[in-house]
């Protein structure tokens, strides 16, 4: 009876390694223990009149397509649909927004938000995509853009706006 138990125990013990292993793996292929960057960001406006600015940050991957929103400045939903091209992407895939959602930004104003990506991503071909528009006003799908890159990020010149965004700054969040 002894030597049946301990054969029966020792198979139960190497299930349950099998089954934690199995688990763990699982975990690791969703990315659930994907490492993440952070970064902060300094978004200064032009001067311009008129109403605030609504503006998103995305994550565009290296086909050129919406993957991620990173950010988003203007919180009342009625308005997103004035991003176009975002828009869409947002519709269609249904993300959550609630963290990632503040103040827009008026004319001249600075706003900081912190944007995070999988650090796996850097270097990958990916873009951060900052998208304005403002009531009554014209849209710009790409106001700003940058390469998902430790270089891109980390000049000290900034990235340059085509719209309403002066300039846009990225300091690393450790």
């Amino acid at each position: 009876m002894t030597k049946r138990y301990n054969s029966k125990n020792k198979k139960m013990k190497s299930n349950l390694k099998f089954m934690i292993l199995s688990i763990f793996a699982l975990l690791i292929s969703n990315g659930v223990f994907a490492q993440t960057t952070k970064y902060k960001t300094m978004i200064q406006m032009n001067n311009y009149s008129g109403k605030e600015a609504y503006v998103v940050i995305s994550l565009i991957n290296p086909k050129g397509q919406y993957e991620q929103t990173l950010g988003v400045l203007g919180t009342d939903n009625e308005w997103y649909n004035t991003l176009k091209e975002w828009d869409k992407f947002r519709t269609k895939k249904k993300e959550k927004l609630n963290a990632v959602t503040g103040a827009s930004i008026a004319g001249g104003a600075r706003a900081t938000r912190v944007i995070e990506f999988e650090t796996a991503k850097l270097e990958k071909g990916y873009k951060i995509r900052f998208e304005s528009a403002v009531e009554t006003q014209k849209y710009y799908s790409k106001d700003a853009e940058v390469a998902l890159s430790a270089d891109a990020l980390n000049n000290k010149e900034g990235i340059k706006g085509n719209g309403y965004i002066r300039a846009v700054r990225f300091i690393k969040v450790q």
